[in-house]
């Protein structure tokens, strides 16, 4: 057991993590953006069929060892302090400049989801739900996103997000537990039962619940500021490895879960198959509506941060002003978005092959190759690190066309 004293503060190394200084070069705070892959990780399975889930066991044991490499490279160089100070120790400029776009765009499409799920649940909370404006009819879902913007909105004007830095880190993975237990409730006590017996395997769903099930590690950028700030650095791989190991156990039990009571049935988010009228039901899709919000501003924060940086000097000068602009700018942007592609599942897949592949598997070990000058020597690592590579790029192309053509697919629909 790994005592308290050993992890970071005010970090939570749970299902989500938080810690400033992940991000870059002006030391925002970003989030470990896979937390909200629990309410997914059902369809996921559902999608690949019950062999798939050796992948979310063979994806967890990747994204440890590549948390380790992230360690090796620290280890290699006092001056990294975050995953684009690791770039550009590997690849210069162009390195760093790869993984910021990388990770913002990463948070870009995480909150964006954000704002799907909100209005996805809300609208099962309260069903044929429309606004009719001057002749324009606005559906329940669209309605609840914009709400929800409007609920968010102030929270991104905030510059000190210290302090809602240290109660949204430690209330991460107390949320994950709710939600498990509240399945768990529902399916075998407040009337869902568990009597789906689903599919062996299905090949064509793999790409999807490979992509899905590689978000929910995506944690990886916050790694270098995690281990900077433990007081005993040697206890990093103990640590690393039992928050695996929680987070797996809690991913793979709301899998099997989800998928036994509803079957090939379970939707992209399995709060809208949810009896709504059981009060498992609602503790379930009340904490999936509330994460979101209290997390919007600190995943934004990094993004804000980015794009201040590239405007003329005389706008940085009017500090509040601009931050407030660019917040705003931004969240109606993802709203723009969101509703212009309100499909969860699909979104999230296309940011777990695209994004979350490419800056937690593909970043880690490729840098590792470079900085530690394995790839000159034939060996065990060097096998290990190249095959990760190969099998993350396979993933990120496989799973990045099929969450495309997905999309395409529903929005002609």
């Amino acid at each position: 057991m790994v005592e308290p004293h050993l992890l970071p503060k005010p970090v939570s190394m749970g299902l989500m993590a938080f810690q400033r200084g992940a991000a870059g070069d002006n030391d925002p705070t970003i989030p470990a953006a896979g937390g909200i892959g629990i309410v997914s990780i059902p369809f996921a399975l559902a999608s690949g069929g019950w062999l798939s889930i050796v992948f979310l066991f063979m994806i967890s044991i990747a994204a440890c060892y590549t948390g380790l490499l992230i360690k090796r490279c620290m280890d290699k160089d006092s001056t990294i302090e975050s995953l684009p100070d690791i770039g550009q120790r590997a690849f210069g400029d162009k390195g760093r400049l790869l993984v910021n776009i990388a990770m913002n765009c990463e948070l870009y499409l995480v909150i964006t989801g954000y704002l799907i799920l909100e209005g996805d649940n809300l609208n099962k909370l309260i069903s044929h739900f429309h606004v009719d404006i001057g002749g324009l009819r606005i559906t329940g879902t669209q309605f609840f996103v914009l709400l929800s913007a409007l609920i968010i909105l102030p929270t991104v004007w905030l510059e000190d997000l210290g302090k809602l830095l240290s109660y949204v880190s430690a209330t991460g993975a107390l949320a994950s537990i709710i939600f498990l237990c509240s399945l768990l409730w529902n399916g075998t006590i407040d009337g869902t039962k568990l009597h789906s017996k689903g599919v062996l395997f299905n090949w064509k769903g793999v790409p999807a619940a490979v992509s899905l099930y590689a978000f929910c590690y995506s944690s990886h950028p916050v790694f270098p500021s995690l281990y900077t700030s433990m007081k005993n650095k040697h206890q990093f791989s103990n640590v690393l490895l039992v928050c695996f190991t929680l987070c797996t156990l809690v991913y793979a039990a709301t899998a099997v879960l989800g998928y036994l009571m509803f079957g090939s049935e379970v939707e992209s988010e399995i709060t809208l198959n949810l009896p709504k009228e059981k009060l498992s039901s609602k503790v379930a899709i009340y904490t999936t509506l509330v994460n979101p919000i209290t997390k919007y501003a600190l995943m934004l924060r990094p993004i804000v941060d980015a794009v201040k940086s590239v405007l003329p000097n005389h706008y940085n000068k009017r500090h509040k002003l601009t931050h407030v602009v660019v917040s705003s700018i931004l969240l109606i942007s993802t709203v723009v978005v969101a509703l212009t592609v309100p499909f969860f599942g699909y979104l999230m897949s296309l940011v777990g092959a695209l994004l979350s592949v490419s800056a937690s598997f593909l970043v880690p070990s490729v840098c590792y190759l470079k900085i530690s000058g394995t790839y000159k020597k034939l060996g065990c690592e060097m096998i290990i690190n190249y095959s990760i590579f190969f099998v993350g790029t396979a993933i990120a192309a496989f799973g990045t066309y099929t969450s495309l053509l997905q999309i395409i697919k529903h929005l002609k629909l």
